[in-house]
Parts: structure tokens; sequence; C-alpha cells
């Protein structure tokens, strides 16, 4: 997450009393369980983590960024599931942050935090530092232009090793134009790409959460997997690849630093 001035807070969750939610002007953004880090409340993030679980032989440590850090969900997760790993995490608002810190359990080990821009983060990263990167850039509910374009995409391509992975959230609602943009954006740099949603997303009833992974290699990505993980999921979800995500994506151009849209 990223955020503009707005009220930051935290609430209880009434349903689950270690259950914390940041709010960001009364919006919802990142959920915490204070004594399971692997219990996760969105549907967007159990379909990052999938992923996550997915890239990887069990339990093995990883090379991790994290644009956007709310409330630290995912990088908890995977300090809790691939002991070992080593993190960062950019978030552009220091109230968040300030307030994580101050109010939730303590960040665990090999979790590195740093105030800044996802973009200026990634262009000042080294070559092939991370096996996975992972995007979740909002500010006032909405992805900001310099994170969606096929530049910044490179950028990413470029801080990955060659088996990485990078995941995107993008939140859309129907006709889930951003998301085959997006989708479009990632294909003009990764050989491998998949949206990952709630199948009433895909069919155009609800605004909601699509996730994007998008891998170097062609065929990295653990497709049939994730299939199965999509669909064991408490809000059952499909995976769009290959010609699926071609007729999904038709008509759809990249988006470039110079286009606007």
């Amino acid at each position: 997450m990223e955020a503009s001035d707005v009220r930051i807070e935290l609430v209880v969750d009434p349903a689950r009393p270690t259950g914390r939610t940041l709010l960001a002007g009364g919006v919802e953004q990142s959920y915490v369980d204070l004594a399971d880090p692997s219990y996760l409340h969105f549907e967007y993030v159990r379909r990052m983590a999938a992923v996550v679980d997915l890239a990887a032989p069990a339990g093995g440590p990883l090379d991790v960024l994290h644009l956007g850090g709310g409330a630290l969900t995912l990088p908890r997760y995977v300090a809790a599931t691939r002991p070992g790993s080593a993190q960062v995490v950019v978030e552009r608002d220091p109230a968040v942050v300030e307030l994580v810190e101050r109010d939730l359990p303590p960040r665990p080990g090999g979790v590195e935090i740093r105030v800044g821009d996802a973009r200026e983060a990634v262009a000042a990263g080294p070559v092939g530092a991370y096996d996975l990167v992972l995007a979740d850039v909002y500010r006032a509910a909405r992805m900001p232009p310099h994170v969606a374009t096929v530049a910044f995409a490179a950028e990413v391509a470029r801080v990955l090793r060659p088996e990485g992975i990078y995941l995107v959230n993008v939140t859309d609602l129907p006709p889930l134009g951003l998301t085959r943009v997006q989708a479009a954006t990632l294909r003009a740099v990764f050989a491998d790409v998949c949206v990952v949603a709630d199948r009433r997303m895909l069919r155009g009833r609800r605004y909601g959460n699509m996730v994007l992974a998008a891998a170097l290699r062609p065929q990295r990505l653990p497709v049939a997997r994730l299939v199965v993980r999509a669909r064991r999921d408490p809000l059952p979800g499909e995976v769009l690849h290959g010609s699926a995500l071609d007729t999904f994506i038709a008509g759809a151009r990249p988006r470039t630093d110079e286009r606007p849209g």
C-alpha cells in the first residue's frame, strides 16, 4: 500500500479478537492476525501467497522485494513460511510505517523497511537481486500510473533473477479495463503471464482485486497448481493463462510512460 495524506488507523476485527485492519481514509488496506501470521483475511492476499508458496520448494528462503508495505501482511507470512528469507519493504507513507511499528508486533527478522517511492526504489536496485517482487501500490485507491507502465515492468525484470516472479495487485471493476491493460503491459516485458481472480470478477459481476503474475522464463509460472489453489479458496477463483489470457487481453494496449489512461 502507498497512501496520501489521509487518516491512518488500526481497528480491531470484532469477529476475530487477534485481527487488526489497517484503514487509510476509512478504506481497508491491510489485515494482520497478531497471533497467526499465516492467517490471510483478504482473498487477493491469499492468491498472492499461493504464488509465493509455489514459486520454490516449500520452506526455502527467498529474497523478496515488497512494493507497498501496509501492515506487513505478506512479509510476515513469508517470514513464517520461509524462515531465513531476506525481505525489503518499500512504503511511501512514513505515517503507515510509524503506526505499524508502534502498534503491531515487531517486524520479523530479515525484514528491512525503507520509506520511499516504489519506482525510484526499483530503479536504484541491483541487477538480479530478488526471487520475487510483490507490488501492492496504491494512492487514494488507485494504482499510480508511474508503476503501471512497460518501462516500470522492465525495471522490475532487471532486478529479478532469471527464475524470478513479479506479482501485482490490481483493483478493478467491470469491464476490467485496468487489468486488461496491465496484463498487456506485463506481456510486453515478461515471457509468462497469468491473471488470478474471483470467478465473479471475471464474469463482470463485482468490483475487487485481480492478481497478475509474470515471469521472465517461458512456462515458469506454476499454473496447474495455481488453478488447484484458486479453486479451493473460500472465494473460488480462476486462472487465465495462454489462450484464455489472449482472449481476455484482446484489444488492450500496453501502457507506456507517454500514454495516459
